[in-house]
């Protein structure tokens, strides 16, 4: 999952002031809250908003979801909309720019990982949708609590080393089963959640 969703809370839905039942991890946060609702699980086959999210996951490690979520227009702004041509064309002077950037997340390594990454998905044969979608596990039961919910699963962990070998970097198993998750390759709202079988 995003970010630190699971990190103080172990337990199953919460009613919302809407009267809706929820995940609890998006509190009482609104734009948490539009996320939970409205984007995460949910499927997504668009290959830049799949790139987006590789990397704003890449970002947000070691950091509240919640920050990078807030900040992810900034972001886009500052990645070129993360078209992966332009953002593959970065150099130095881009590197100094975005970290000379307050509005993002200045890290070296981090903003350094995203040119690699724009790279290594141009080099690619097929696409990032691909390599994502293919590893899908089968359906299994809702989790009902969030204490059911894995950090990692073996196809999250299939998934990183295959990006690895093509040269993907910050893609650990943890980040790849958090993409997993954001993108509705794997439905990890909890059994009882309003959003768990909305149609996509």
């Amino acid at each position: 999952m995003s970010g630190d969703h699971t990190a103080p809370i172990s337990g199953g839905v919460v009613a919302g002031l809407d009267g809706r039942l929820r995940c609890p991890w998006p509190g009482a946060q609104p734009d948490y809250l539009a996320y939970h609702d409205d984007e995460w699980g949910r499927p997504l086959h668009d290959e830049i908003r799949l790139f987006e999210k590789l990397c704003l996951e890449g970002f947000q490690a070691g950091l509240s979801w919640l920050t990078i979520l807030r900040k992810r227009d900034a972001f886009r702004r500052a990645f070129a909309g993360f078209d992966p041509p332009t953002v593959a064309a970065f150099g130095e002077d881009d590197v100094a720019r975005l970290l000379a950037d307050a509005s993002i997340v200045r890290s070296r390594r981090k903003i350094e990982s995203t040119v690699t990454n724009a790279r290594a998905l141009l080099a690619m044969d097929g696409t990032l949708h691909d390599l994502v979608w293919d590893r899908a596990p089968a359906p299994g039961p809702a989790p009902r609590v969030m204490a059911d919910i894995p950090a990692t699963t073996p196809e999250s962990t299939t998934l990183a080393a295959e990006l690895r070998s093509r040269g993907f970097r910050m893609v650990g198993p943890t980040t790849a089963y958090a993409l997993m998750q954001a993108c509705g390759v794997v439905n990890d709202h909890l059994a009882r959640c309003f959003a768990r079988d909305r149609p996509p």
